[in-house]
């Protein structure tokens, strides 16, 4: 069952309802703009629509929407439509940044005919006391998530859309993972889901070893052939 998230994404980037849930090459889409593009909003993992959006991205332009929760409300409920037990802010923000966990996985960002949208956004997050058959792992389960409000939206398009979400001024032009971290203020593991990110995308190449450590750069740009005559 869609989330009401998911729900208030898909009817900001298309108002008209007659436009939403459409089949196209044998998809359910979320919705098709009025210029013709299909629009996806993701909540879950990108890896779920991987296969999906590289069928459709081949005769189609696709916008897909990643929400990113930068601050989320939990609110527990005793039951549905129940009475509220708690409610707090999660200590948990999410930055553009996180992009890359999703990233490692998708493998058809860029593509071209393919953009994609991360919205930061709050959230409120319900949730119901566990259950008989709820996991020992996890001790709540989850009844809905809302938007509240949109804070930030960008567009990406090329590896070099998603690099300037770094902060990278201070690079060396050779630089390690730990580098990266550095300057980006991002942890270390995700600094290297990133480089590995922008290595598949040909945006870094490999440039040697610093002690156990791989050393990246700028990829360079690839020169035209000149048509022969």
């Amino acid at each position: 069952m869609a989330t009401a998230i998911h729900q208030q994404l898909k009817s900001q980037y298309v108002k008209d309802e007659s436009c939403h849930e459409v089949s196209v090459d044998g998809y359910r889409i979320d919705a098709v703009d009025e210029e013709g593009r299909l629009i996806e909003i993701q909540c879950a993992s990108l890896a779920a629509i991987r296969d999906k959006i590289r069928k459709l991205v081949r005769k189609h332009q696709v916008i897909v929407v990643k929400p990113l929760a930068a601050r989320k409300r939990i609110v527990t409920m005793s039951e549905p439509d129940g009475e509220v037990l708690s409610s707090r802010y999660s200590p948990t923000r999410q930055k553009l940044i996180h992009i890359f966990k999703e990233l490692v996985h998708f493998g058809v960002f860029p593509s071209p005919g393919l953009q994609l949208d991360l919205v930061l956004t709050e959230q409120e997050e319900i949730r119901l006391p566990p259950t008989e058959r709820s996991s020992w792992k996890k001790k709540y389960s989850v009844l809905d998530r809302k938007l509240v409000e949109v804070q930030s939206r960008i567009s990406l398009t090329t590896a070099a859309d998603l690099w300037n979400l770094l902060e990278t001024s201070e690079l060396p032009a050779q630089f390690s993972t730990a580098d990266l971290a550095k300057v980006s203020k991002m942890p270390r593991w995700l600094a290297q889901k990133a480089a590995w990110c922008f290595r598949r995308m040909e945006f870094l190449t490999l440039s040697g070893k610093q002690g156990n450590s791989l050393l990246y750069q700028l990829a360079k740009p690839r020169r035209k052939r000149k048509k022969a005559g």
